[in-house]
């Protein structure tokens, strides 16, 4: 968390505010943020750059200034970037300040504040040079993303044939399926009437298909209630998204399933809290050992 459709709600917001601007200053307070970079030098790499584009990919949000100069920046857990907070909150770790064309009539240039929060100091900006390093990067750390007219039901099926991984776990392997957390795998895989802890490869075709689609339908949804806010997401402007109220079973441990009324409990796969509905997603039997030949 934030996740994709969280990192593509804070890009959407974000972009017409700093999209042609140049950036001023980089005050970054906390040298992790920019490791394994000193501060001083990813702020010399950037400044006086202008932003030509703000784009995504997966969870990272990408900044792209002139003379193809790179920030991949995530989010992680408790990230998030705000525009002209007043008063400044706490867990600041970056402040950025941009400057836009001057208005001939007011003859003032158009000025922003940013600040990137994050309490957990799990967040992350990355310097990249180029347009190839920019695509070694990401081809070294994410695969296709869900809403990627390349993850068709053949991809998926290629994805999962052999492996005997739990499908969750690989929903959230980023080297293979990019921009899908903990919330919208849990969404998806009720979607798709599919327990968790089944075995990747034992999906039928049918099962594969309705996957895809329910990864497809969940990020969708929560990109239109734009994003879900369970502790730290904010928009740019500071309120929350409304996809938690949404939740067919995430966080919804104890409550009754939306489909047939039976309890939802939590489980633990991947090691993340897990829900899930036990009668709509059937849990997979265990494999039969194979007999103990006689001597």
């Amino acid at each position: 968390m934030p996740e994709l459709p969280e990192v593509e709600t804070i890009r959407r917001q974000l972009a017409p505010l700093v999209q042609g601007m140049r950036l001023e200053r980089v005050e970054i307070l906390d040298s992790r943020w920019s490791h394994p970079l000193a501060p001083h030098e990813l702020k010399d790499a950037l400044v006086g750059r202008r932003v030509q584009h703000l784009d995504r990919r997966g969870k990272y949000l990408l900044w792209g200034f002139s003379d193809e100069v790179y920030l991949a920046q995530h989010l992680r857990m408790t990230g998030a970037v705000l525009c002209e907070p007043t008063p400044e909150p706490s867990h600041v770790r970056v402040r950025l300040e941009l400057s836009g064309a001057m208005n001939s009539s007011r003859r003032k240039r158009a000025r922003r504040h940013l600040v990137i929060v994050d309490p957990r100091r799990f967040g992350t900006g990355q310097l990249i040079l180029g347009d190839e390093a920019l695509e070694s990067f990401f081809s070294e750390r994410l695969g296709y993303e869900p809403l990627h007219e390349e993850f068709t039901p053949q991809h998926l099926r290629a994805l999962t044939r052999g492996r005997t991984t739990p499908i969750k776990a690989l929903l959230l392997d980023q080297r293979r399926i990019a921009g899908v957390g903990n919330i919208y795998a849990d969404e998806a895989l009720f979607r798709a009437g599919i327990h968790p802890l089944r075995p990747a490869g034992r999906l039928t075709s049918d099962q594969v298909r309705r996957l895809r689609e329910g990864v497809i339908d969940a990020l969708e949804a929560g990109i239109e209630a734009k994003g879900a806010t369970i502790d730290d997401f904010r928009h740019v402007d500071g309120f929350k998204g409304s996809f938690q109220n949404q939740f067919l079973v995430h966080r919804r441990a104890g409550e009754s399933c939306p489909n047939c009324a039976s309890q939802i409990v939590k489980l633990v796969v991947a090691g993340r809290g897990t829900y899930v509905c036990e009668r709509c997603q059937r849990k997979p039997r265990k494999a039969r050992k194979p007999p103990t030949p006689r001597s």
